[in-house]
């Protein structure tokens, strides 16, 4: 370890522990991980190929959904990679500096995450409550606007976390009970006082994810409003199967987020380790998973357009000519 300022310890590096009390069954746990992220990977780069190549879906319902298949790959690699080293080949070692930039990566995107999710509800309200003027308003220009003010909010919110860490004294050590660097697992291994870093990590959750959720929910409350003042049982119907594949997303994105971020600070010792750290990871890995199959089952646009994909490649494939 360095000694800095004459009283701060900061360690040259950190030792990433892994799922402690899981140590001999690392190996066996990679590989559902292994196996989560491949499907991620795979379905959200197709996702966002189809979009981008079926002129049917150039609307901004799924430029949305091509923005948040983005963030879910960036989220999930911003950890996975590095865990599977954890488990698989025991690398458990990580700079200092590395740590501080995943960790500050993995709340950039998931506060990203949220931020499209909360953007995705907005334009369901203008799809449903403002039917003819919905292309007027959500732009290509107003979504691109609104995805950068997405991602800048994260930026500026979470830039604080990394400042805080990185001036905490670790005179206890450098051992993380944990497969990757998050903000209060790493600051809990600090002998420093910590109020700081919790009270902000409060703070931004509140600013992030209670703003996302708010939004969010008066989006929806208008909407039911408007869906239930349709008089005919079918327009009923169709403008709430436009919800479902978002409301799926919002499930699978916030239940495990809600555990992990609650369980951290008010769990103490009622939930053992290895429950907060395999939750941690799923929080990271289901919704960039489940996503692009919810989606592709719920939505009939993306059906249509998988089909027709998929014939194209048959017709010009050798056996078709």
């Amino acid at each position: 370890m360095s000694l800095l300022n004459g009283t701060r310890l900061t360690p040259a590096s950190f030792i990433l522990n892994g799922i402690p009390g899981l140590e001999e069954v690392h190996l066996w746990i990679a590989f559902p991980l292994c196996t989560m992220y491949g499907v991620a990977i795979t379905g959200n780069s197709g996702l966002m190929y189809l979009i981008y190549s079926e002129e049917a879906l150039h609307r901004p319902m799924y430029i949305f959904l091509a923005l948040l298949s983005f963030t879910d790959v960036l989220m999930c690699t911003s950890t996975l990679p590095n865990t599977l080293c954890v488990l698989w080949f025991n690398l458990k070692e990580i700079e200092f500096k590395a740590c501080l930039g995943q960790m500050f990566f993995v709340h950039t995107f998931t506060g990203m995450e949220s931020g499209v999710l909360m953007l995705m509800a907005l334009d369901r309200y203008v799809a449903i409550c403002y039917p003819l003027r919905y292309a007027t308003i959500l732009t290509n220009s107003v979504i691109a606007k609104a995805g950068l003010l997405t991602f800048l909010r994260g930026v500026m919110l979470v830039i604080p976390f990394t400042f805080l860490t990185k001036h905490l004294p670790y005179c206890r050590g450098n051992v993380i009970p944990h497969t990757y660097c998050d903000h209060m697992s790493v600051a809990k291994i600090s002998c420093g006082n910590v109020q700081i870093n919790a009270v902000y990590g409060l703070v931004v959750a509140l600013l992030i994810g209670g703003f996302d959720i708010l939004c969010t929910t008066v989006s929806y409350t208008m909407i039911l409003r408007a869906v239930v003042s349709l008089s005919s049982a079918d327009a009923r119907q169709k403008a709430f199967s436009t919800c479902t594949a978002h409301i799926c997303a919002i499930i699978i994105t916030y239940v495990p987020a809600f555990f992990t971020f609650f369980t951290h600070r008010f769990g103490g010792h009622s939930i053992p380790p290895h429950i907060h750290i395999i939750m941690a990871n799923l929080y990271l890995l289901m919704p960039p998973t489940m996503n692009p199959i919810v989606y592709g089952v719920k939505t009939k646009q993306i059906r249509e357009c998988v089909s027709r994909f998929l014939l194209k490649g048959k017709d010009s494939s050798p056996h078709s000519i």
